[in-house]
């Protein structure tokens, strides 16, 4: 498939979420991600992430879910080969993930040897599927005797765990990428088949539930803009909805080992979803919920989920966020804890819960347009989520702690193994997060160098962002357009530029910025800007009769100070009192044994220690490192300190390793 056929399945895409408009009720959204289809990221550390994503993790991944029987459930559903199923009740969103990764993957870079081994896997998923559209191997392959947390009955345990509806959310969520990627529908009809069943099966006169483990309600609403037909959106809206309200009254589980199932507050169904103020329970079903509910606050005329999903934002991110973003302190019940209760030696901070923060705080901006909601997800972008995988890309982290005693390794794949895959389909689709528009307004979300190609009505601008970001503060854009066109072109000054990192109380700077960034706009150039948020920068772009050339007056450029900065924590974070973070830019650092004379659990630093900052590009795969020096004191030498970006610790072997230093 030619990059012009994606371009134009991907317009089919734009055209359905576009003609919602006309649906009664159904709001237009404001602002639009430009399809990644339209997007090239060129070099610098995204380039070399994506590339490792489609190169190692994506096989990988496929090669981990074949040798641990994961799409033999699928072989064995479909009645190619005899036994019962193997694993978790789960596992199939592995094969369905690892999908929706690959598809993104092809868009950016057509490889028929990977969509020959995808439609292999649709294939296979396709005869596993029951007439009527039910898919769920984990219970079909032995009805009599499924696997653990299903029921003999279908739906049985739907309320408390048995996944059902959440293998079906990532099934559609590969379907409709795999849609946009190849224009076949073999995969696509598959999820349609199996929507309209839920449909038919769920709903205000039909069952009641609530599904135990949320993201089937953020894919129906992507199925929605995919097909326009409204009953899917209606059917996303239901289920949340149905939360703290009394259900189909299925059967709970007795056995001791599945209790926690049973605890409503934990999979968020103990109050309506409009009437919850605390982000509480399992951070990643959480996480999935509040992508839904912003989907049905934008769509929809709702005020009270309006005033909900705002407070809830509010709530983690002014005390329950990590500094690297990720969401969930509590082990064993992956949940949110009680106000400022943020471990790090035992932080969960699960890398999915990373993936569902990005997602949410990417759909906040698409609603309101507030840039603080970008200053989140890059925060989450550089560290939560891409401390989950190694620089090789073939171990992860589940857990991400910001502490450690050098007991912590990277796994080539664990046993629930959510986490890789999803990680990889973040990766996979980024280049369809760096730019929006609204109206004749080009926002851009992300300083990563790389090339678009936006539509701005009966217009196309090209922009060639470069910059070696986040190593090197300076962005710097070429514009060109295929007709005389004049445009606000949106850029961000993030929040670690001023006095707080998630624009809340929860991590300040110790120290004022002494330097603000400096724009470069159509007719004046702006320096010592300290205020984060947007700041236009208005292009005209021109065409010269003689030559048919376009021309732009005074190329955008942006020039973001990124001097070493220490972070302090809110005074309710007692694990962090005394204690002070390193930033440089988006990226949070950490101390690591293996550069600091293998211990740093009690090393000490004064508040105001310069730090030097030094690329590396024979480390890492290319980080900065920090540096600075402790004077010597009495009968200890000075001593040379070394810091490394937080998300590329664990890659040299077990060691001690802090995000949080003693203060001198």
């Amino acid at each position: 498939m030619n990059r012009s056929q994606v371009i134009t399945v991907g317009a089919l895409f734009l055209g359905a979420a576009a003609a919602t408009a006309g649906q009664t009720g159904v709001n237009v959204q404001p602002i639009v991600a430009v399809p990644m289809s339209q997007v090239k990221v060129t070099s610098g550390l995204w380039q070399q992430k994506i590339e490792t994503n489609r190169t190692v993790t994506i096989p990988h991944i496929m090669q981990e879910n074949e040798a641990t029987g994961r799409v033999d459930n699928f072989r064995k559903g479909a009645g190619l080969m005899p036994g019962e199923y193997v694993g978790r009740r789960f596992n199939d969103t592995d094969v369905y993930k690892i999908i929706e990764a690959a598809s993104y993957s092809l868009i950016s870079h057509p490889d028929p040897a990977l969509a020959k081994q995808v439609d292999d896997l649709i294939a296979l998923i396709a005869k596993a599927q029951q007439p009527d559209g039910y898919l769920f191997p984990a219970r079909t392959i032995s009805p009599a005797t499924p696997a653990a947390g299903v029921g003999t009955e279908r739906w049985q345990y739907e309320n408390t765990g048995s996944h059902e509806l959440y293998n079906a959310g990532h099934l559609y969520e590969a379907a409709v990428a795999h849609f946009q990627a190849t224009g076949k529908r073999t995969l696509f009809d598959v999820a349609l088949k199996n929507a309209d069943l839920v449909v038919k099966t769920f709903g205000p006169t039909a069952r009641q539930d609530a599904p135990g483990h949320e993201v089937i309600e953020m894919a129906l609403v992507r199925l929605y803009r995919a097909t326009n037909d409204r009953r899917y959106l209606d059917e996303a809206k239901f289920f949340l909805d149905e939360r703290g309200t009394d259900h189909h009254a299925s059967l709970d589980y007795t056995d001791a080992s599945w209790l926690l199932y049973n605890d409503r507050a934990y999979r968020q169904d103990d109050q309506p979803v409009v009437d919850q103020t605390t982000a509480h329970g399992h951070a990643v079903r959480a996480s999935y919920l509040y992508n839904a509910m912003t989907d049905i606050a934008m769509l929809f005329k709702a005020p009270a989920y309006d005033a909900a999903i705002t407070r809830l934002w509010q709530d983690v991110y002014s005390k329950r966020a990590y500094l690297t973003g990720g969401l969930g302190s509590v082990g064993g019940t992956e949940a949110f804890a009680g106000d400022y209760v943020l471990p790090n030696r035992t932080a969960y901070a699960e890398t999915c819960a990373s993936v569902g923060g990005i997602l949410w705080n990417h759909r906040m901006f698409l609603k309101t347009g507030d840039a603080k909601y970008l200053d989140a997800f890059e925060q989450t972008l550089y560290n939560g989520l891409l401390s989950g995988v190694s620089v090789k890309g073939d171990t992860f982290f589940y857990q991400n702690h910001l502490e450690s005693a050098g007991r912590d390794d990277r796994v080539a794949y664990p046993d629930v193994a959510c986490c890789p895959a999803n990680l990889s389909r973040l990766i996979a689709q980024l280049p369809g997060l760096i730019y929006s528009t609204k109206g004749n307004e080009i926002y851009v979300n992300l300083y990563v160098d790389s090339e678009a190609d936006i539509k701005l009505g009966a217009t196309t601008v090209h922009i060639k962002q470069t910059t070696n970001y986040p190593w090197d503060g300076k962005v710097t854009f070429a514009v060109t357009a295929d007709r005389a066109v004049q445009f606000p072109l949106m850029l961000r000054v993030p929040q670690w530029v001023g006095t707080s990192v998630f624009g809340s109380d929860l991590y300040t700077f110790s120290g004022a910025s002494k330097e603000g960034a400096s724009l470069g706009v159509f007719d004046v150039a702006s320096s010592g800007i300290t205020t984060p948020g947007w700041h236009n920068s208005r292009q005209d772009v021109t065409i010269d009769s003689a030559s048919a050339s376009a021309h732009v007056s005074v190329p955008a450029s942006l020039t973001l100070p990124m001097p070493v900065r220490r972070v302090v924590a809110n005074a309710g974070v007692k694990d962090d009192e005394g204690r002070a973070a390193i930033q440089r830019g988006p990226v949070v650092y950490a101390l690591e044994g293996i550069d600091n004379g293998g211990q740093v659990l009690n090393l000490a630093l004064p508040l105001d220690a310069a730090f030097a900052p030094n690329f590396r590009p024979d480390l890492l795969g290319g980080v900065t490192m920090l540096t600075t020096t402790l004077p010597a004191a009495g009968d200890v030498p000075a001593r040379t300190i070394v810091a490394v970006p937080y998300f590329a610790w664990a890659n040299r072997g077990r060691g001690e390793m802090i995000v949080w230093v003693k203060r001198q």
